[in-house]
């Protein structure tokens, strides 16, 4: 696992947020893995965004994601692959395409739920409402500072 630094500058934001996103991301797979889920967490981000929100087109699935198109198309090929989407045409715009979940795409994450919101959980373990909401405000600040 990885450890916390004692010498280090706190105002590196990104290496603070980088060590982090990279702990949680190897929380997840390792997670999934061990509950027999054949999913990444990128692959999660995308089935719970359609779960929420079916239908959406693959430009919005990035912007939502942060993802490039290319890794857009690329997890929308494996999820397919795996039978969790389906691209569907746009009526009057051949090139346009709506991803929606599959039966299976639903149920998978009607499984995945309560292991997802275990992960959760354990990222706020001794952490107050007042800390989650100071977190979110000052991530989306530095996230505001660099988006101008």
């Amino acid at each position: 696992m990885f450890t916390v630094m004692e010498n280090h500058d706190p105002k590196r934001i990104g290496y603070l947020l980088e060590r982090t996103t990279r702990i949680i991301k190897l929380s997840y797979s390792q997670s999934f893995k061990s509950a027999g889920f054949d999913i990444t967490p990128e692959q999660w981000v995308i089935l719970e965004s359609l779960y929420l929100n079916n239908g959406q087109s693959q430009n919005d699935l990035a912007e939502y994601s942060f993802k490039d198109a290319p890794t857009i198309s690329r997890i929308l090929d494996l999820l397919g692959t795996k039978g969790y989407t389906i691209r569907e045409e746009v009526k009057g715009d051949k090139r346009a395409r709506k991803i929606t979940l599959t039966e299976k795409g639903h149920q998978l994450v009607t499984q995945m739920q309560p292991l997802v919101d275990e992960l959760r959980e354990q990222g706020w373990n001794e952490l107050t409402d007042e800390d989650h909401q100071t977190l979110v405000r000052i991530v989306d600040q530095v996230f505001q500072n660099y988006n101008n």
